[in-house]
């Protein structure tokens, strides 16, 4: 399945904000998924409705290969009462952090990368301290998924800009 380039961004806009693997992992998930994750998975794009905000494919790429090797003790973050915490705060909050999301990509200079990780980390720092606490056990995940790909991507990147933004924010927030 090919998702548009607006899902992807809708994708990672909401795993970065403290349920990485919420968006994508169901083939990375060793036993099936409790209700409120399987909702999760079919209903979080729709809660963060981004016009600008874009992830550039390397980077799409190298989250969902982190979400995919996920060990068992981190699959064991998606509970119930923690995907569910999570469904309500997209639904509260998804078009307010769509929509600073958006602002901060216009607002970001430079290339592709760099108005990703700009955006992304400031927008993630905004919102990350008023998740719900049920969520802090994903937020875990999120942080070592996000922290395993800007490194790798900091590694890998050929472009000197595109190293410099993602070695910016590997450190997470």
């Amino acid at each position: 399945m090919t998702l548009s380039r607006t899902a992807r961004s809708a994708v990672l806009t909401a795993a970065l904000l403290s349920a990485s693997a919420l968006a994508f992992p169901a083939s990375a998930q060793a036993a099936p998924l409790p209700p409120a994750c399987q909702e999760a998975l079919l209903t979080t794009l729709d809660k963060f409705p981004v016009v600008d905000f874009t992830v550039p494919d390397k980077v799409q790429n190298a989250m969902l290969n982190e979400v995919g090797n996920l060990s068992e003790a981190d699959q064991q973050a998606f509970t119930e009462k923690a995907c569910a915490a999570w469904n309500n705060w997209a639904t509260k909050k998804g078009q307010a952090v769509a929509t600073d999301l958006d602002t901060r990509y216009r607002n970001a200079a430079g290339p592709a990368c760099n108005k990703f990780t700009a955006s992304a980390i400031g927008t993630i720092k905004k919102y990350a301290p008023n998740i719900p606490a049920e969520t802090r056990e994903l937020e875990k995940v999120a942080k070592k998924v996000w922290q395993n790909a800007m490194q790798k991507l900091a590694v890998e990147a050929t472009n000197a800009d595109c190293r410099k933004a993602y070695n910016g924010v590997k450190a997470g927030w």
